[in-house]
């Protein structure tokens, strides 16, 4: 079974000739005279910018990678006996009542209004451009809404004095457009990294901006360095080296200037540096949030190795963290190199299994433990499902990072084609307007009144979304007679094959319940 594609993907806009060998990816025979087409041939032509899903800046990528074991080798174990959580009557019993509203945080909780949450949209142009959509929807769906990486930094119109940040219009727009639509679920959450620390991004959205929830951030299942973006004019590329980022190919280099200006290369590459995580500094960095006014403090880790995920865990739960979340490898996102995305971390299943074993640990010892989100690739409700069972009663939250995006992006979509009357025939089955499309808008042209002609087509897109999964996760929970989310478990969940027991634990399925069938049997 072939786990990658090395030299060929839809991602980077690259194929084979003819059948490629199954290790170097390269076509059995590579002709001379073949104009390379595969991603060997391309970076022949354009080196470092093959590197990325293409096109860049316009695309939110997720690993094509076949891993040897996800969520798709557990299945959800119904039962027809009884009722967890509401009385065992059939008439009450039904999955319309089960509640699946959460809460997270060490001391002063935030509620959700559903268990999952949106990832990070920092500084690439999709992002920018999608955060209407998204942050309403957000905001009306009662969820947390996270501000990614690098946002004031890269905010053309931002003032920076002596080294920190004092004013950032977009980093305004995007908080304001939250809270205009927050009704007390939820929060908006503002992520650090290396360049936002320095630029003093912290005190300056909790001072000025009323912002209450902080996430330091180690990185993230889709990459182990920190992120990319592209820049399109050497004066962008001088103003953010000049800001302190890592800036490829140098602009101040005059040869550089030169092949820029004569059409050699199109775009700029700018970078993150690597975080250093060391104990002690993390324990400083969170009570330093603290005392500038932080309410929460939250930590998000990616697909690192086992014992950076057990520092996470432990690191934690000393500091009293208010919510950590562990990126798994095989999820998404806009600026990760591709061969990153398939080839680095640990995927999903696994870091999700590692994780329920280390909390564990500390649970056995009575020590703090932290509400837990886990990210990586999940989309539909099963996922969901199965995310919260696998290390329950842990995890309180999924984080949908690309599936969020997704469904924003295509609600703008069509919410232009409605304005434009360019409907496709596939469209039309559904009505001419918003509201024959879009299946949830009359009941939030209902609860919005004279608003919802405020409302983005792409947040309409999103709430729709957000409100399947909750009924396809309420159906999934009902069917297993658990009636609100404390009551998922481990045992909700059974192995397909011997290689996914042997990782989670779980009961192979032709070894589920067997103490209970023998009683059950030789009663």
């Amino acid at each position: 079974m072939s786990f990658s594609k090395p030299n060929a993907s839809q991602a980077t806009l690259t194929k084979n000739r003819i059948s490629p060998s199954p290790i170097s990816g390269i076509c059995v025979t590579c002709l001379d005279g073949c104009p390379g087409p595969c991603e060997v041939g391309r970076s022949a032509l354009r080196g470092r910018e093959v590197l990325y899903p293409q096109p860049f800046g316009k695309v939110i990528s997720g690993s094509e990678k076949d891993y040897p074991v996800d969520l798709s080798h557990f299945n959800i174990s119904g039962t027809c006996v009884g009722a967890v959580g509401i009385e065992a009557d059939s008439d009450k019993a039904t999955f319309p009542n089960v509640n699946i509203s959460t809460a997270v945080g060490s001391k002063e909780k935030i509620k959700l209004k559903v268990p999952f949450f949106t990832g990070a949209l920092g500084s690439t142009e999709i992002a920018r451009i999608n955060w209407e959509p998204t942050a309403i929807g957000a905001a009306i769906c009662g969820t947390i809404l996270v501000i990614g990486e690098n946002v004031c930094g890269m905010d053309h119109n931002a003032e920076i004095k002596k080294g920190k940040i004092v004013k950032s219009p977009e980093m305004e727009r995007r908080i304001k457009i939250f809270k205009d639509w927050y009704d007390g679920y939820g929060t908006v959450l503002v992520q650090l990294n290396v360049e936002d620390t320095r630029l003093g991004v912290a005190e300056y959205v909790i001072d000025k901006l009323e912002v209450d929830t902080i996430e330091l951030k180690w990185g993230q299942g889709a990459k182990d360095i920190g992120g990319e973006v592209k820049l399109p004019s050497l004066e962008r590329a001088l103003e953010l080296k000049k800001r302190g980022y890592l800036v490829m190919p140098d602009p101040e280099d005059p040869i550089v200037q030169a092949a820029f200006n004569n059409g050699d290369f199109k775009e700029f590459e700018r970078h993150s540096r690597l975080g250093m995580v060391d104990e002690e500094g993390f324990y400083k960095a969170a009570q330093r949030l603290r005392k500038l006014g932080a309410k929460h403090v939250t930590l998000k880790t990616g697909a690192y190795r086992p014992a950076d995920l057990a520092r996470a865990v432990k690191f934690s739960s000393e500091a009293k963290i208010d919510l950590l979340t562990v990126d798994g490898a095989g999820g998404g996102t806009g600026m990760s190199p591709w061969r990153m995305m398939n080839e680095w971390g640990i995927p999903t299943v696994q870091i999700e299994c590692l994780l329920y074993r280390y909390l564990n640990v500390l649970s056995k010892k009575k020590k703090f433990i932290p509400d837990c989100a886990i990210a990586g690739g999940f989309s539909l409700e099963d996922h969901i499902f199965k995310g919260l069972a696998l290390a329950a009663p842990y995890i309180k939250a999924i984080c949908l990072g690309r599936a969020t995006m997704t469904a924003a992006m295509v609600g703008k979509t069509i919410g232009e084609m409605v304005k434009h009357r360019k409907l496709t025939p596939e469209l039309e089955k559904y009505g001419y307007d918003i509201e024959q499309i879009f299946v949830g808008a009359a009941q939030l042209k209902a609860k919005y009144g004279k608003d919802y002609e405020k409302i983005p087509a792409g947040a309409i897109g999103l709430y729709n979304y957000y409100d399947r999964l909750s009924l396809g996760l309420k159906q999934l929970m009902a069917g297993n007679r658990k009636f609100s989310l404390k009551h998922i478990s481990r045992d909700d969940l059974i192995a397909l094959t011997p290689e996914a027991a042997a990782i989670s634990g779980l009961p192979y399925v032709m070894d589920k319940d067997r103490d209970d069938v023998n009683k059950i049997l030789n009663s």
